[in-house]
């Protein structure tokens, strides 16, 4: 373990900042949607890791990979050859720029864990996580906020049940680590309270992803834990977590008792998504294995590179029927912006070999935290930390096979953080000096990726506030601002059109149908201008 720099202490702060500003951030533009959401949060991981990873590179002297690390690498590489080669340039560009993010998250918090930051970085995180789950709770029994959304409760910050449900799990088995680890009475009481919100959170959400992602994960732990030397031998922990474990179990039956202000439809709503957690038949479920389907034949027709980061939903009605449900109805263009699943994602978007790499990843990282997690030379704390780790890592995993996750930037940089605090360097593959000049070139390299990336993120906030002004001139700056946006370029289309400005209204709709070929609106407004 090498002593805490200056610097190391800084990074520590800027990541802490980050992971608060992607839970609490939300933009008051209700007429973007879930993009009011987004957009602040992608800008708060971007400029976190960037800054992290600067500062860390500014004082690193040696390069050292382990398999994981090279994979991760590859999943990068592979992800910049598929953005190259995509329809929309715009939607890869801002897909690619939260896995970089997210893996410069990772390799930060790795170097933070050597210097001694680690469990220091993950007690915060914990915070934020409890701070967002805090937010639901608080909608959910009625506190009114005006940046959340209602259609979604309770999304709190998030503005989607699900997102906010995803990071609470997430934060689950985190929490009792940090109840197994107290120092103090405070502390462990403090982290079981916080534990008992989450719980409840989690079933207020009514979110089946992540309740049978959280039920997986902890059959897993459970098994884990019945061999090899024990995970609770520290003072008062084995106590402290039957404490804790019934605070989850208060948590839940104050959620199920409390009268809340959310609007289900059921009469037992809780019960109806218990018993339909695993449903495929019909609802969601037939809804996804459609999508799953449909974005498998995208994968086949493109298995070597995808059809691009970020890039599913510009090709996706391609593939699909007219009465698909991802399909938002009477427009011919995808629901969301990704499809329900991170795997899915990467296979149809990244192709094959990415996907491969992402999974070799996944897998050293898991099998270097059971390595230590069975070694009876390694202190019951590191096993203890890497057993939480390979945890967390495990419950982002099983999600993201059900819905959008490490797509979206909260859980991006929590989990990807949370991996590199805790999770053990195993097996090195790779190592050199680092040299001034290779360290400068490095350096070179992130700062001017990641200032074009937070120059396009504030530019996309700025054309929403244009956008919300609503004059003929003012969406014409947003343009300028985000031109990417397929929503503003229709605007503008639009609003040309009713001026009687055919050619300008032809070009901004020809822009938009080269954004979203597949789309029908731009089409139909140029036959109205032939």
């Amino acid at each position: 373990m090498q002593p805490p720099r200056v610097r190391d202490y800084v990074a520590l702060g800027v990541l802490i900042a980050g992971a608060f500003a992607t839970v609490l951030l939300v933009l008051p533009y209700r007429a973007f949607d879930l993009d009011r959401f987004f957009a602040p949060k992608e800008l708060a991981l971007h400029a976190s890791a960037l800054v992290a990873g600067l500062l860390l590179l500014s004082g690193a002297q040696r390069i050292s990979l382990s398999r994981a690390d090279a994979a991760l690498a590859a999943w990068i590489a592979l992800s910049v050859a598929a953005a190259l080669l995509a329809t929309n340039h715009w939607l890869a560009y801002r897909a690619l720029a939260i896995s970089v993010s997210s893996v410069a998250a990772f390799w930060s918090a790795r170097r933070l864990a050597r210097a001694g930051l680690g469990e220091a970085l993950a007690r915060a995180l914990a915070v934020a996580v409890v701070i967002g789950s805090l937010t639901a709770v608080a909608q959910a029994y009625g506190l009114k906020m005006e940046v959340a959304a209602l259609n979604r409760a309770p999304g709190g910050t998030f503005g989607n049940r699900n997102f906010m449900a995803h990071l609470a799990a997430i934060g689950v088995p985190l929490l009792l680590f940090l109840v197994a680890t107290a120092r103090t009475r405070l502390a462990a009481m403090a982290w079981t309270v916080s534990l008992a919100v989450c719980a409840g959170a989690l079933v207020l959400s009514r979110t089946r992803a992540a309740w049978l992602a959280l039920a997986l994960s902890g059959l897993i732990a459970f098994l884990v834990a019945l061999r090899g030397p024990p995970l609770m031998d520290l003072p008062g922990a084995k106590r402290r977590v039957i404490s804790a474990i019934g605070a989850v179990f208060a948590g839940v039956l104050l959620a199920l008792s409390l009268p809340n202000s959310l609007d289900w439809r059921s009469q037992n709503p809780y019960l109806e998504s218990v018993v339909g957690v695993v449903n495929y038949r019909e609802g969601s479920g037939r809804g996804r294995l459609v999508q799953y389907e449909n974005s498998a034949k995208m994968a086949l027709a493109h298995p070597l590179l995808g059809v691009g980061p970020g890039n599913w939903p510009v090709v996706y009605p391609r593939f699909a029927a007219a009465d698909d449900p991802s399909l938002a109805e009477g427009t011919g263009m995808a629901a969301n912006p990704w499809p329900s699943s991170d795997w899915v994602a990467a296979l149809s978007e990244r192709g094959v070999p990415a996907v491969l790499a992402l999974v070799g990843a996944v897998v050293w990282l898991l099998g270097g935290a059971l390595a230590v997690r069975y070694d009876a030379v390694q202190s019951t704390g590191s096993r203890l930390a890497s057993a939480t780790g390979a945890a967390v890592l495990c419950v982002a995993v099983l999600e993201g096979g059900f819905d959008a996750v490490l797509l979206l930037a909260a859980p991006a940089l929590i989990v990807w953080a949370l991996a590199g605090a805790l999770l053990p360097f195993r097996r090195e593959v790779y190592a050199a000096t680092f040299s001034r000049s290779g360290r400068l070139a490095a350096m070179l390299v992130l700062g001017v990726f990641g200032a074009g990336v937070l120059l396009t993120s504030v530019g996309r906030i700025g054309a929403m506030r244009l956008y919300d002004a609503g004059t003929v001139a003012a969406i014409e700056n947003a343009v300028a601002r985000d031109p990417g946006s397929f929503r503003i370029r229709m605007r503008l289309a639009e609003a040309y059109l009713a001026r009687n400005s055919c050619v300008k209204a032809r070009s901004q709709a020809a822009v938009a149908h080269n954004l979203f070929p597949n789309a029908p609106a731009p089409k139909r407004l140029l036959e109205r201008c032939r």
